[in-house]
């Protein structure tokens, strides 16, 4: 190892939270520590491509060595582990922003993830967030990192044992990589098996088998190099002659995680446009799926040399694929301008966009197990989709699958609704909420319920947006149970035929009038309700504007500043409505207006409005029922 005890060093600590979250991998979930090497090579593979894409403009940089790869190095004697590249390297500013900070977001998200993983589980979590080069720290107590940036002739030395602070000198160029880095690993005591030349070749082919630069092994310093990963591109070859297994393993490299694809599509396009895609649906969900900052992992290839993963190759609602195309109809020096603007890449983004829904439309069509695991994952997702994507918002409304107040624990598809739609049925009825049980119990759907009518339950943020940008479904129009009225008339009960709906009782229309007059301004209407049949009362929207959660939802967003006043429903034949309508206190009444008002919002899942004016009216009305 490089002498670096006359060269100036610089003292750094880590980066707020890096101290700590270098502990918890370490020391809390991580069982299979072989992801450690995949991650190395992972990056060494990175800074190979990186350097071939800078080397389109200054071929120079590779002129003396032109051909990528990474070598790994064991040594036994030691106990140390090397792994290096003659990539892009690293000047002494790169190590510090690449090696002692966390680049991406999600820091702190990642780590409560690490606390709360349960042991084996943590394997699936390196690599989501920019952590895959602190993994090394799960075998080794020190690590150095020697790095020389292509074209330069300085050379410096990273050093540190992961407990919280690294050092960072000029290193010795005699004894620095050429051009590159190399990563010397002095392992654990409990870590010697990865000097272990069939440890290191079975994880290597396991996991890395299909990366795109060479891998070279070497058994011992100063021995020749064993090649034991020949750089083929894995899309490049036929899909007859790529198995399962290769599939997975390219899949775990390209997405950092370590489940199973759930769906692999490998297509290559020729025609106008010639390119090859090779897309992977996640078995489980990425662990930024919601990150608002969050974009597609779709890398773009020109020719094989990797050029970016953030051209934006698939719509936002598909976020959750990873994979890669590889076309070679674009310049190898395209600028990011051009990838925004190009139509080249809009006609890619458009053939991939369709080869990916396709592929999951004819899984929903062959395996509806495997299906509805995949819509649990992503279906909140992709009814993103339904409201931002005009042109493929029918095929996406046919993919959706919803539970609604007659499935059960099975989801349905909205032809499946439409098909099982009463005769005088005439709209698509939806409720849209927080939690699934509360949905349920929801006073609004008991009218619905008495007569048969299915109604969907929808508990993902996004559903109260695209049921208003989804005008209707094969003709049917969505219309919510908490808006409006509820025209269920025509709907006889699942008894029989509805009997004509009876007047309301005169005393009953009276107290319906007094309610309306003592709440005011509290409300913009109070009528008698044909959507209840056993609540005395409920809220729903007016017929104009948003639904009741849809309001909720803009309010806590701060992008609506004053809901609109709710209409009170009463059911004029409840037995509590009818005592109340006899009673002929007014004082006692207009507490009990007031009651019933706060009642309906609790059942909506609100609160009292004035909490103390309600434990007083409630107090009030215990001191009446004890006087009898």
């Amino acid at each position: 190892m490089i002498d670096a005890a006359e060269k100036p060093v610089e003292n750094h600590v880590f980066e707020a939270d890096v101290a700590r979250l270098l502990h918890l991998m370490v020391h809390s979930v991580y069982s299979d520590k072989d992801v450690f090497l995949r991650e190395l090579i992972s990056n060494a593979a990175d800074a190979c491509e990186k350097l071939r894409y800078e080397a389109i403009a200054a071929p120079d940089l590779i002129a003396d060595d032109p051909a990528p790869r990474i070598t790994l190095t064991l040594d036994a004697d030691n106990n140390n582990l090397v792994v290096e590249d003659n990539g892009i390297g690293m000047s002494r500013a790169d190590m510090v922003e690449a090696l002692g900070t966390i680049a991406r977001s999600g820091t702190r998200a990642f780590m409560e993830r690490v606390e709360a993983a349960k042991a084996g589980e943590g394997a699936q979590l390196i690599g989501q967030f920019g952590v895959g080069f602190y993994s090394a720290f799960m075998v080794a107590d020190k690590v150095d990192v020697v790095s020389r940036r292509a074209g330069s002739g300085e050379a410096f030395l990273w050093s540190s044992d992961g407990k919280g602070s690294y050092t960072v000198a000029e290193a010795d160029p005699a004894e620095a990589p050429a051009r590159g880095t190399r990563i010397t690993l002095h392992l654990m005591d409990d870590a010697k098996s990865y000097t272990s030349i069939w440890s290191v070749e079975r994880i290597v082919k396991d996991q890395s088998g299909h990366v795109p630069v060479p891998i070279d092994l070497v058994e011992k310093p100063g021995e020749e190099p064993t090649r034991i990963g020949d750089g083929t591109a894995l899309w490049t070859k036929p899909r007859s002659e790529i198995t399962t297994e290769e599939y997975a393993d390219f899949y775990r490299g390209v997405s950092g995680q370590y489940d199973e694809p759930a769906l692999t599509v490998h297509f290559r396009a020729e025609g106008r446009h010639e390119y090859t895609g090779l897309a992977f649906v996640p078995e489980s969900k990425p662990m930024d799926m919601f990150d608002p900052s969050a974009k597609g992992r779709m890398k773009l290839y020109v020719k094989r040399v990797f050029i970016t993963e953030d051209a934006e190759l698939l719509p936002r609602y598909l976020r959750f694929v990873r994979g890669l195309v590889d076309t070679s109809d674009l310049p190898l020096n395209v600028s990011r301008e051009m990838i925004q603007e190009s139509p080249i890449l809009a006609a890619i983004r458009k053939g991939l966009t369709n080869r990916v829904l396709t592929a999951i439309e004819k899984l929903a069509d062959s395996d509806a197990d495997k299906f509805g695991k995949l819509w649990d994952a992503f279906g909140a997702v992709l009814k993103e989709g339904i409201y931002d994507d005009f042109e493929r918002r029918a095929q996406l409304m046919a993919l959706s699958r919803f539970r609604t107040t007659t499935s059960g624990e099975t989801q349905r598809s909205l032809a499946d609704y439409v098909k099982d739609m009463k005769d005088a049925q005439a709209a698509i009825y939806y409720l849209t909420g927080d939690n699934l049980d509360q949905l349920k119990a929801s006073p609004q759907l008991e009218g619905f319920r008495a007569r048969g009518i299915e109604v969907l339950l929808l508990t993902d943020s996004v559903d109260s947006f695209w049921v208003t940008a989804a005008p209707d479904f094969e003709g049917k129009p969505f219309k919510s149970v908490t808006q409006g009225s509820a025209d269920l008339a025509q709907v006889p009960q699942t008894e029989g035929e509805a009997p004509a709906t009876p007047e309301t009782p005169q005393a009953v229309s009276d107290f319906i009038a007094f309610a309306k007059t003592t709440l005011g301004d509290a409300v913009s209407d109070v009528r008698a309700s044909e959507r209840l049949t056993e609540s005395a009362v409920c809220l729903v929207a007016p017929e104009q504007g948003y639904d009741r959660q849809l309001e909720k939802l803009l309010q806590g967003a701060g992008r609506l500043d004053m809901a609109a006043r709710p209409i009170l429903e009463i059911n004029p034949s409840h037995g509590l409505i009818a005592a109340l309508s006899a009673d002929g206190s007014e004082e006692f009444r207009t507490d009990a207006v007031q009651l019933l008002l706060d009642q309906a919002r609790v059942l909506d899942g609100d609160k009292p409005q004035d909490p103390r004016a309600f434990t007083e009216r409630l107090s009030r009305l215990f001191e009446r029922a004890m006087r009898g």
